[in-house]
């Protein structure tokens, strides 16, 4: 059975998929936090580095590494289930390599919300088996998405407001009313980004009745 995802509103999130997909989704989310929580426990840049290169590798002949690292075994599996690339899911990682400079100038924050928002949404509406139409703006909402996530995890305050500011800007003018219902998930999300973009509170109050009322409401209604 796949464990479920530290962040409880992520889970919440992703349990708005059919509940065949929702194993193979949480993977895909789980390698992700993964990839978040190497980058947290980094103190020298160069170890970090290579814990990415690790597990890009090792992602790209999952069936080989599966006895080493109980992840990757489920990683396979998706991968074999879904017919994905293998080497886009371990391309996350470009993004979260990203903030392993210092500083962290404009250019790889902008890396980051490309490699690892953008592309993580791109993933997810595939394995939900969304046709994506022209104006959906998916990657869009995963670049903006992956920002206002990082302005409430990262202890530079100055790093933090940028990309929330930056983050608002992507967010402010994507309708998720108009997605297919497929792509749901991935809409509670940025729902909640946006909300997130524009509260000048730097704590993000997670499960607070109204947020959790709000997604029910997303859940049922789409908009």
């Amino acid at each position: 059975m796949t464990e479920n995802l530290t962040d409880p509103e992520r889970e919440l999130a992703l349990s708005y998929a059919p509940a065949a997909l929702q194993p193979r989704l949480r993977t895909l989310w789980r390698l992700d936090e993964r990839f978040g929580a190497i980058i947290a426990g980094t103190t020298e840049a160069t170890i970090g580095e290579m814990r990415l290169l690790w597990w890009r590798e090792a992602i790209a002949t999952s069936d080989e590494g599966a006895k080493a690292e109980p992840l990757l075994e489920e990683i396979a599996g998706a991968i074999r289930g879904t017919g994905s690339d293998a080497s886009e899911w371990g391309a996350m990682a470009e993004g979260w390599h990203a903030l392993l400079q210092e500083p962290v100038a404009e250019a790889e924050l902008d890396r980051f919300a490309e490699e690892r928002g953008g592309r993580l949404f791109r993933l997810s509406a595939a394995l939900l088996g969304a046709e994506l139409r022209d104006g959906d703006d998916v990657d869009k909402a995963g670049r903006g998405w992956s920002l206002v996530d990082l302005s409430f995890r990262h202890s530079d305050a100055g790093l933090a407001l940028e990309a929330r500011t930056k983050g608002n800007a992507i967010l402010r003018d994507i309708a998720i009313g108009t997605w297919p219902s497929p792509l749901r998930p991935l809409g509670a999300l940025t729902l909640l980004a946006q909300r997130d973009a524009r509260n000048p509170d730097p704590v993000r109050r997670q499960g607070a009745p109204r947020r959790i009322a709000r997604l029910l409401a997303y859940r049922l209604f789409g908009r």
